[in-house]
């Protein structure tokens, strides 16, 4: 048995359902369902025995400690975070909340648990802890690529609130002795993005005949990884990575933010024509950037590659035609995640920001 912590999300859903697919372990999933947690995703898990789903919050310990109790979990996984940068920079408190105090409850409910464990239990336990890239700050277009040793420089409130949750996740191994990993991943993409990210907000709009709202110029660097490879990492990891390591994933597709929304319009002229023939480039427009955007994130993931024997599956190619076919396919799940609460998010962002038409 796994507990995993936030896995309705976008991420935490995914490995959810490849380790239910590629394991006969089960999962107890804790997740708040807040805006970007949708049960919807884990449909096809209804009724599986091998999937139990506790509607909570990491931070209420009381929750946390019965749940370990009461399955006894050989290893927890903490996808349970608030990721999104724009939403950060309006409302820090709630990233402050659940990224740093609700990780700090879930160590210490976890530590007082693996505690108690008899010797062999205890020395199997593992805490693997997902984390971001976006805690090393903006690279140059000249500087190499994040490593592990890179030192800590988050310029948002979400990537601040993250590099917290992974200090206090170090310090806990170090004081403490518990057994934890930590991923660093760049831009994961692919099925069950919540679409207030770039590639499923592109699809959505385009499909709808909005706007392709694209901050400043476009040029922003970002390392694209297919969700599901991340997920085989983080199973990698979790079986053989050394304890108290951090380990990077990326998906060696270092791309600016123009050249996906212009593969995603292609794809979509090639698989979903417009009715009037007219490629859905027209549809971008440059929006004013969001404050402290940093410019390029680039990860190194050859650690993982040489300790862990771990590489991503997918080609950009690939993975990015699989996604936009995946979002053709289930209109009625993004339909459903559409709710007023997104819509009035996605305006307040983007429509009254335009500035010039592409």
């Amino acid at each position: 048995m796994i507990l995993v912590t936030g896995g309705a999300g976008f991420i935490g859903a995914n490995f959810v359902l490849d380790w239910i697919a590629n394991s006969d372990e089960p999962v107890v999933n804790l997740d708040k369902l807040t805006y970007a947690g949708n049960l919807e995703t884990l449909a096809s898990l209804k009724g599986n025995p091998k999937h139990i789903f506790v509607q909570g919050d990491i931070g209420d310990s009381a929750l946390v400690d019965r749940l370990l109790a009461e399955h006894k979990p050989r290893a927890v996984v903490n996808f349970a975070a608030e990721s999104h940068v724009d939403r950060s920079i309006h409302g820090p408190e709630d990233f402050v909340q659940t990224n740093v105090l609700g990780t700090f409850r879930l160590l210490e409910s976890v530590r007082g648990f693996w505690s108690a464990l008899p010797a062999e239990q205890k020395s199997a336990f593992r805490f693997l802890h997902v984390s971001t890239d976006e805690v090393y700050g903006s690279l140059s277009k000249t500087d190499p690529a994040f490593t592990e040793e890179n030192k800590y420089e988050p310029n948002s409130p979400y990537s601040a609130s993250k590099a917290a949750s992974d200090h206090l996740v170090r310090a806990w191994h170090h004081t403490y002795g518990l057994p934890v990993l930590t991923t660093n991943c760049s831009n994961n993409y692919g099925p069950f993005h919540f679409p207030e990210k770039l590639i499923p907000l592109m699809i959505v709009n385009a499909l709808a005949g909005k706007n392709l709202p694209v901050y400043g110029d476009g040029m922003q660097v970002r390392d694209w990884l297919y969700v599901k490879d991340h997920c085989s990492a983080i199973r990698r990891v979790l079986e053989a990575g050394k304890l108290g390591e951090t380990y990077n994933v990326g998906g060696w597709n270092e791309k600016p933010n123009i050249e996906i929304v212009n593969t995603v319009c292609a794809l979509l002229d090639e698989l979903r024509p417009r009715n009037d023939g007219k490629p859905y480039k027209e549809q971008i427009t440059y929006v004013t950037d969001r404050p402290g955007h940093d410019r390029r994130y680039a990860i190194d993931a050859r650690k993982l590659e040489a300790e862990l024997g771990w590489k991503p599956a997918e080609t950009f190619d690939t993975g990015i035609r699989k996604t936009v076919e995946w979002y053709l396919a289930n209109s009625e799940w993004v339909r459903n995640v559409q709710s007023g609460a997104y819509r009035e998010w996605v305006e307040k962002q983007y429509d009254n920001s335009t500035k010039a038409a592409a």
